[in-house]
């Protein structure tokens, strides 16, 4: 058996130790380009209030989903959105390829050792042997060694390996992030198809009501009791019901559509019962925070943080370079003209043969590398700043609609009432022969109208609502209080 040389498992050994130091920049992170606080009052709706001394508030970050959508029907559908959808499933194998590969540079910082075992055996006829006889000779030999081994003195492969393990980091907040927008956007269009089945029902009720109208304007008029231009407005009126009919019927179809792609495969006939719009009960008090919670909290901001930290550690890869590079190589083992004695007593052989490299002339290579790197993380800082001031102008947009969205709710709310008022009072106006009947045909037109527009602004609510858990970085937790599994290699 061989055994390696105490010599050389020290070289080995020094060679790691020696490893240790890095040229990149000290990071630091950049300064947030945004206010401290989100807008609050007046035209903005209202912002959370900072948490009180002592008090800890729970951010949207750690609400679940499952506790923010109180729908049976939407967490099923979102769970299996999460097991089948093909993008999210990408996602998650980036994450597996990133971690592959930081484990490849990762290695390049340890001596590859290898066993190696070979034997030749090879005849000179007399003619060509320099002692004029034929000579039939052979060599063997077994043994262990590493070959160009890079001792790290001035960090490139660390560089390296760091830098590898920031891109693998960046791509474990991009899953992240593509689940919370999965989530939200089943949920958005989840509810944009119940939004699409309430207005479809609403047209197939009104059209109903149409055509009995219909049918006793014609019956008044068959008798003198109706003119033509009133049976002309209520044919009019069952036309135009019948072509909202057949838009809300495709609406709602292209929406069953989307959500089954979202969710990757047809829905179950097994849901739970769906709610309607008005019965949605979501989470409206989700305190926002301050702004430096995003920093924390977003996955798309942390992803373009550890692209920057990534891009900082390729810097003290390019400036190693300006420096030398020694690499090592070495076996240990035995040697035998004989195979029988390969592993007897005195065959021992090794060689170590260390090598330096020196750059003298490059013709502006290596200058040319570190302007490329520094570049690249002055684009990394440009892009984490955007992203942070791209989520403070959502959050702000979300937290502005928040409240103003109520507020249209309730008056067209009062405004369907007011306008379900006026079309008794005209039908019943209309029916004592005290009015014309197209002053109920344009009362019944206008609550038609103020319903639909009632279903939209209830969808409108909802899906800020939905929004605003996103923009927070909610969707990442499956149930509140339960610490999302955060799984990472050693560094």
């Amino acid at each position: 058996m061989v055994k390696p040389s105490k010599n050389l498992m020290l070289a080995a050994a020094m060679a790691v130790a020696l490893s240790a130091c890095s040229m990149a920049p000290t990071y630091q992170r950049p300064a947030a380009p945004v206010s401290g606080a989100f807008p609050s009052g007046g035209d903005y709706g209202t912002a959370s209030a900072p948490a009180a001394a002592g008090d800890k508030q729970t951010l949207a970050a750690d609400i679940g989903w499952r506790n923010f959508f109180a729908d049976a029907r939407l967490q099923k559908l979102i769970e299996l959105a999460l097991a089948n959808n093909r993008d999210y499933r990408v996602a998650a194998l980036q994450v597996e390829k990133a971690r592959a590969q930081y484990q490849i540079s990762r290695a390049d910082l340890f001596p590859t050792v290898n066993a190696a075992a070979g034997g030749t055996r090879a005849h000179t006829p007399a003619d060509l042997s320099s002692t004029g006889s034929q000579i039939t000779g052979g060599s063997y030999s077994a043994n262990l060694g590493f070959t160009a081994y890079e001792l790290d003195l001035f960090g490139r492969v660390q560089s390296l390996k760091n830098e590898a393990l920031e891109t693998y980091f960046a791509t474990t907040e991009a899953q992240r992030a593509s689940q919370i927008s999965l989530v939200s956007e089943v949920a958005s269009q989840y509810l944009t198809y119940q939004a699409a089945e309430e207005q479809f029902k609403l047209t197939q009720d009104t059209l109903g009501s149409y055509q009995h109208t219909l049918d006793l304007t014609q019956k008044r008029f068959d008798v003198g009791a109706s003119s033509a231009i009133e049976l002309a407005a209520a044919r009019t009126q069952v036309n135009t019901a019948q072509a909202s009919a057949a838009a809300a019927a495709l609406q709602r179809a292209q929406a069953e559509n989307a959500l089954v792609l979202l969710v990757g495969e047809p829905l179950p006939a097994d849901l739970p019962a769906a709610q309607e719009l008005g019965t949605q009960n979501l989470l409206t008090d989700m305190p926002a925070g301050v702004p430096s919670d995003l920093l924390e909290r977003r996955p798309d901001i942390l992803q373009a943080e550890h692209t920057l930290k990534a891009a900082n550690a390729d810097i003290g890869a390019a400036r190693a370079n300006f420096f030398p590079r020694i690499t090592l190589t070495g076996s240990y083992g035995t040697s035998s003209a004989e195979l029988s004695n390969l592993f007897k007593a005195g065959q021992t052989a090794w060689s170590f043969a260390p090598s330096i490299t020196l750059p003298i002339f490059d013709a502006g290579r290596n200058k040319a590398t570190l302007d490329v790197s520094k570049a690249s993380e002055q684009i990394a800082v440009a892009q984490y700043e955007k992203s942070v001031q791209s989520a403070f102008r959502e959050v702000s947009d979300a937290l502005a609609a928040r409240n103003l969205l109520d507020q249209q709710i309730t008056a067209q709310q009062a405004l369907v009432q007011s306008e379900s008022d006026r079309y008794e009072l005209s039908r019943l106006r209309f029916m004592k022969g005290v009015d014309s009947y197209l002053a109920a045909l344009d009362a019944q037109r206008s609550l038609f109208t103020a319903e639909q527009n009632l279903i939209t602004l209830r969808l409108s609510r909802l899906n800020n609502l939905v929004t605003l858990y996103k923009v927070l970085g909610g969707g990442w937790v499956e149930s509140t209080g339960t610490p999302a599994a955060q799984p990472g290699p050693a560094a």
